[in-house]
């Protein structure tokens, strides 16, 4: 990295966080201390209103903001991919934020920059699973939990859950302190402690109808922090399948998240699963036709006979 990529660089790193020290900034753009002690004096005397307290590091003063200068073409098409994301699967309050945030990042791009970004755009699509957009009860269900987040405060709703070996659903109220908000496959999840429960539950966005924000506040633990928060493990069922030779490779990059190991040899590829309930493994086996069999457990053996037996009822 030459002196003006550094220095740049340094103001941007300043952007970013309150208080950095000279050790630190070395240690980022891999240099010596001393240069960067000739970068911040460089930095001030070009004007950059930079601020150092001995023991503690450098900082930016408040209010100072240096806009980007330029984007490469890899980092165009980075932010450009993003607010696309952004649009098909938030809610419509960020779907027009990320609009507006994308004809801004195009505006700032030169002419030829913006034609090979165009080029590139045009090569690359996003497909979400199932669908291209995320369902309209999702997205307005997101918007409302997104709100109440920041608000701090409760939220209640109706849910509907299916019901393990039945083909009906269970419904009920519920209210719950939202903690956060993860995509899985494609699918919003609310992760929030369940006022019925007692207890941190998980809730599909597109299964809650009647959302509505309440007046009683709660606060997010201290210990809480969701991006290092993983759900306790409850799948305790175990299922063993055999699938032919002829589709193994197909089974291998289907990524099923069931999937736990597997394990091929002369007679196919055997593959083990762990699943809290059988019926979700059961339109999935099911797709594989006659290409696979279930070696255990026996009740999903009879679970698979009894559903092709209905099936052919109907034809």
């Amino acid at each position: 990295m030459n002196k003006t990529d550094r220095m740049l660089a340094i103001v941007l790193e300043l952007q970013g966080r309150q208080v950095a020290r000279a050790e630190d900034l070395a240690a980022r753009f891999e240099t010596s201390v001393r240069t960067i002690y000739r970068d911040i004096q460089a930095l001030s005397e070009a004007g950059v209103p930079i601020t150092g307290t001995t023991g503690t590091g450098y900082s930016l003063m408040e209010g100072y903001f240096l806009p980007p200068i330029r984007f490469t073409i890899e980092e165009a098409v980075t932010l450009l991919i993003g607010t696309e994301f952004i649009e098909q699967r938030f809610d419509d309050d960020y779907r027009d934020r990320a609009n507006v945030a994308r004809k801004k990042i195009e505006v700032t791009l030169s002419d030829g920059i913006r034609s090979e970004t165009s080029r590139i755009r045009k090569s690359l699509r996003l497909l979400s699973p199932g669908t291209q957009e995320a369902p309209s009860n999702e997205r307005e269900n997101l918007g409302k939990i997104r709100r109440a987040l920041l608000d701090g405060r409760k939220i209640r709703f109706h849910y509907s859950k299916r019901m393990a070996d039945s083909a009906g659903s269970r419904h009920s109220e519920r209210t719950a302190a939202p903690y956060g908000l993860v995509l899985i496959e494609g699918a919003w999840m609310l992760v929030a402690r369940c006022d019925l429960r007692q207890d941190i539950r998980h809730f599909r966005l597109s299964r809650m109808a009647e959302l509505i924000e309440l007046d009683e506040r709660f606060e997010l633990p201290e210990h809480f922090d969701l991006r290092e928060y993983t759900p306790l493990d409850d799948r305790y069922l175990r299922v063993w399948l055999r699938f032919n030779h002829d589709i193994a490779e197909k089974v291998k990059e289907s990524n099923y998240h069931y999937i736990e190991d597997m394990k091929e040899h002369q007679d196919g590829l055997d593959v083990a699963l762990r699943v809290r309930q059988l019926d979700e493994l059961l339109q999935w086996v099911l797709g594989w036709g006659a290409g696979v069999i279930v070696l255990e457990p026996e009740s999903l053996r009879d679970r698979i006979r009894d559903e092709v037996h209905n099936m052919l009822k109907r034809y």
